[in-house]
């Protein structure tokens, strides 16, 4: 075996025996670095004369050409190993039932609170939204109900220790109510229009939250009557539970902001509620002095109002007897809903 075969065999051997790239590397310098034999071989050819170097410097070439491709070979082995380890690492087993992504679901309550909208949108009502934290005068004076009147006792309310430019309280609102005064200062008469959204107060216990949901209703006009409210809501009741098959009466009550004032009661001849009186609303016609508010002419104008509870109109129709469950995030209950 000729000194150069001899050379590529070694090569060979110290390539095959790399165990990875920076071994692989470390064998090339030996052989074709700037030290390496090869290398050696190729300076020493300016001591020979000048036809033996032409044929040693053609073998040294052909020697040094079948060692780089022994070595990219080798390098190719290594890289694809690499590659193997590495989809056998990340590999997936196919048969494996999808893990998929979990499904959202609309909220029973926002689910009420788009029903009702599109039911009073059906019949012409607008739609309003307004602000959470309200002044005291427009949640409370505005309404008739003013300052140190006994009739505030009934509503817990959150009062914020920031105070409005003019220097009023501010607080959350109790009620979406505030929602008549903003929207009939800027809508010309006749004005039809619900006002849902958030309120809040200071209860909890079964059937209320310290944040619950409200829709207001209100109707003004020249000749809106008591006859109007009864016809209005009792046909909206029938449409959101999907029955004709209930009484509505209205009870006697008092609320500062209308006169008379009434509780809505509502009872199902059906199912398992049937024969229970259950109130659903409170509603009046709107007092003479909030349509001064308004700014309008208590003389010319008259119209009603309603206020009503989301979760409970929510819980009616779905069976829930605990409001709580609606701000506990449970996917169990929550799942009954998608």
């Amino acid at each position: 075996m000729t000194d150069l075969a001899r050379l590529i065999c070694d090569a060979q051997e110290a390539f095959e025996t790399a165990a990875d790239s920076v071994a692989l590397e470390n064998a090339k310098a030996r052989f074709l670095g700037k030290s390496g034999q090869l290398t050696e071989r190729l300076k020493a050819l300016s001591q020979v004369d000048a036809e033996a170097r032409k044929t040693l410097g053609a073998e040294i070439n052909a020697a040094k050409t079948e060692i780089e491709v022994l070595l990219q070979r080798r390098r190719q082995q290594i890289a694809d190993a690499a590659l193997g380890e590495r989809l056998a690492a990340e590999s997936i087993d196919v048969s494996l039932p999808g893990r998929g992504r979990g499904v959202g679901a609309i909220h029973p309550v926002i689910r009420s609170w788009r029903r009702v909208e599109q039911i009073f949108t059906s019949i012409g009502f607008d739609v309003a939204d307004g602000p959470e934290i309200e002044t005291d005068w427009m949640n409370f004076t505005a309404l008739n109900n003013p300052e140190n009147h006994p009739a505030r006792s009934m509503q817990d309310t959150f009062y914020l220790q920031k105070r409005d430019e003019q220097g009023l309280p501010l607080l959350l609102r109790t009620h979406t109510s505030p929602m008549q005064v903003r929207y009939a200062k800027t809508h010309a008469p006749p004005i039809k229009v619900i006002a849902p959204g958030r309120t809040y107060r200071v209860d909890s216990d079964a059937t209320h939250s310290p944040m619950f949901h409200q829709v207001e209703g209100l109707w003004i006009a020249e000749d809106v009557s008591f006859a109007d409210l009864k016809g209005v809501y009792t046909n909206f009741l029938q449409q959101f539970f999907e029955t004709t098959d209930l009484q509505v009466r209205f009870r006697p009550s008092f609320f500062p902001f209308t006169e008379p004032s009434a509780e809505i009661d509502m009872r199902f001849e059906s199912g398992p509620l049937k024969g229970r009186w259950l109130e659903i609303s409170g509603s009046g016609q709107v007092h003479p002095q909030v349509i001064r508010h308004f700014g309008l002419d208590p003389e010319r104008y008259i119209g009603f109002a309603f206020g009503s509870g989301l979760e409970r109109m929510t819980m009616l129709r779905y069976g829930i007897a605990d409001l709580r469950m609606f701000f506990e995030n449970d996917l169990r209950f929550l799942r009954q809903f998608v």
